[in-house]
């Protein structure tokens, strides 16, 4: 079924929204998750293998996943001003950081989730640890773009300190983890992290839904549609 041009603009705009809701429940349930591990662990440790909070991860990262694609279906086409950036979209970066949260939410990491080097480390492991990095890589690629867009300046401004806090942030976190040193900070930097990367999804998701809703209510037939119902 083809949808016109209007249509178009408004279920883009109901995908933006549900896009930003379920992002919203997703980072709820990972503190909900969070607050019933009384230790410091890590984020993906949240579901390893036998950890009561496991169910409540994967769904948490589903949610993720279903936020993500929403969002980036529903903001398709918008394109950083940067030359090295403008390669390509910023809802393709947003697709590929839910396809690995796909990844990284159906092979979680064994107890403990240990590193993907040395001897306690499996397969399991190096699929999960390297999907959720390369993740967050392609989630600060994607608020980059965002931040050398025209959608705004607030937009540009909340992406850039968005994306270059998570790189910072995760990256401190994940060489405290490579150290061993400090663990339960860099499972808090971690938990950090994960918290703005998601909040900066709710807030584009947000943005693209008003975005789509003042585009549909601009066009012929959103005028037409106004007029008829005054």
């Amino acid at each position: 079924m083809l949808l016109l041009p209007s249509q178009t603009v408004r279920a883009r705009g109901v995908a933006a929204a549900v896009g930003s809701v379920a992002t919203g429940w997703a980072l709820v349930l990972l503190w909900l998750a969070r607050s019933r591990v009384d230790r410091p662990v890590y984020v993906s440790e949240l579901g390893a293998d036998g950890e009561p909070t496991a169910a409540l991860f994967e769904t948490a990262l589903l949610l993720v996943v279903l936020g993500g694609l929403c969002v980036s279906w529903a903001g398709r086409g918008t394109r950083a001003a940067a030359p090295l950036l403008r390669a390509w979209t910023v809802s393709t970066s947003i697709a590929v950081a839910a396809g690995l949260f796909l990844v990284a939410s159906q092979v979680p990491c064994t107890a403990g989730c240990p590193l993907p080097v040395g001897p306690a480390a499996t397969a399991q492991d190096a699929v999960h640890t390297s999907s959720a990095v390369l993740a967050f890589a392609a989630a600060c690629v994607a608020m980059l773009q965002a931040s050398f867009t025209r959608r705004g300046r607030a937009l540009r401004l909340v992406s850039l300190v968005s994306g270059i806090s998570v790189a910072l942030i995760a990256a401190t976190g994940g060489l405290l983890s490579v150290l061993g040193f400090a663990t339960d900070v860099g499972g808090a930097l971690e938990l950090v992290a994960t918290t703005i990367a998601l909040s900066w999804l709710i807030a584009f998701g947000g943005l693209t839904a008003v975005h789509q809703t003042r585009r549909g209510a601009g066009s012929p037939a959103g005028r037409a549609g106004a007029r008829l119902s005054a």
